[in-house]
């Protein structure tokens, strides 16, 4: 917390307090970070926060209240993805932010927070990756019977901000009128209406640990 306010005093001679947030990769993790989003604005009235997200996941931020700026980035693969990640890197250090928070800790988020040069920079401690962020957090492991918001706000801890509950900071994902246009199209299509009781079902998921249990 000390360093925090550190860099949050610094800032106040550049002005506001530059913040940024990683999350790359799957849509419903970004979703489940939402919650810190307010959290974050709170602890550091003023600042400008900045979450940077995959262009697959965009959507779940973009319009979001509590964001100052979205930065998508895309998904690339081989010798582009390491050109493309040198130039991003670059462009992240570039904007000189005071406080970077890696919500994911995987290779690549971990490496744009290191690369960040920002004075505080929190992430999961995770073997081989822990010296890249000031703030190391210990990281609950996938399996355990705890839920991934629970997880994310162990990130927020070194920060003096407090756990918040599902009823003051639910997880959000403001609406998408063309999204919601586009199925009305496809329920109208299929010729169902606003009379019908409507059932979502999500089958399965990639990873083992991810899915509903059979019996349940």
């Amino acid at each position: 917390i000390r360093i925090v306010s550190q860099a949050a005093r610094a800032a106040t001679s550049f002005g506001p307090m530059r913040i940024l947030a990683i999350r790359l990769r799957l849509i419903g993790d970004v979703v489940f970070t939402t919650p810190l989003l307010p959290a974050i604005k709170h602890r550091f009235p003023g600042s400008h926060l900045t979450y940077l997200v995959e262009s697959s996941a965009a959507p779940v931020v973009q319009g979001n209240p509590h964001l100052d700026r979205v930065w998508v980035v895309a998904k690339t693969r081989g010798m582009t993805r390491v050109r493309d990640d040198l130039a991003l890197a670059a462009a992240i250090r570039a904007h000189r932010f005071d406080l970077v928070i890696d919500l994911h800790g995987g290779p690549r988020g971990a490496w744009l927070t290191w690369a960040s040069g920002a004075a505080t920079r929190v992430g999961y401690r995770t073997a081989g990756r822990s010296w890249m962020y000031t703030v190391a957090v210990p990281r609950t492991p996938d399996e355990a019977p705890r839920h991934s918001v629970q997880n994310q706000w162990d990130l927020l801890a070194p920060l003096g901000i407090a756990p918040g509950s599902p009823d003051s900071h639910p997880v959000d994902m403001p609406d998408d009128v063309g999204a919601a246009s586009r199925v009305a199209r496809r329920l109208d299509s299929l010729g169902i209406s606003t009379d019908h009781p409507l059932i979502v079902i999500h089958v399965s998921a990639g990873n083992p640990f991810r899915r509903w249990p059979k019996d349940s």
